[in-house]
């Protein structure tokens, strides 16, 4: 995401989430009980980042010591993430971490506090 001049980018399998304010009916249609949402256990919002996913290790080169990691580089492989730009997510408030990009709010959520995707039929 780009924002005067400054990119914030997401990285491993986490996702940027535009916070949506806690009520009983999500924008898109989904309906919260009232105990998810008074102890803000669940909360929901749109994707606007995500990350490439996890990477997966190199196997071809193991070295003297396997247990290493090198950089990913650009040659990296990683496996693919679920969630998608544009979809809306409920996840596990617990697992976000509020940050603040040029004044505006955001969620960082790892893909794996995701409880559900919703996805416009037509992407």
């Amino acid at each position: 995401m780009i924002r005067k001049n400054k990119q914030l980018l997401v990285v491993g399998d986490r996702v940027l989430v535009k916070v949506e304010d806690g009520e009983q009916r999500t924008k898109v249609g989904l309906y919260l009980p009232s105990t998810a949402v008074d102890t803000q256990a669940v909360q929901g919002g749109d994707i606007v980042s995500t990350g490439p996913g996890l990477a997966l290790p190199d196997l071809t080169d193991h070295g003297e010591d396997p247990w290493r990691t090198n950089d990913a580089g650009p040659d990296a492989r990683y496996v693919p993430m679920q969630a998608r730009v544009g979809d809306y997510a409920l996840f596990f408030r617990k697992a976000a971490v509020e940050i603040t990009f040029e004044n505006e709010q955001f969620l960082v959520v790892p893909q794996s506090a995701i409880l559900a995707l919703v996805r416009d039929k037509d992407r």
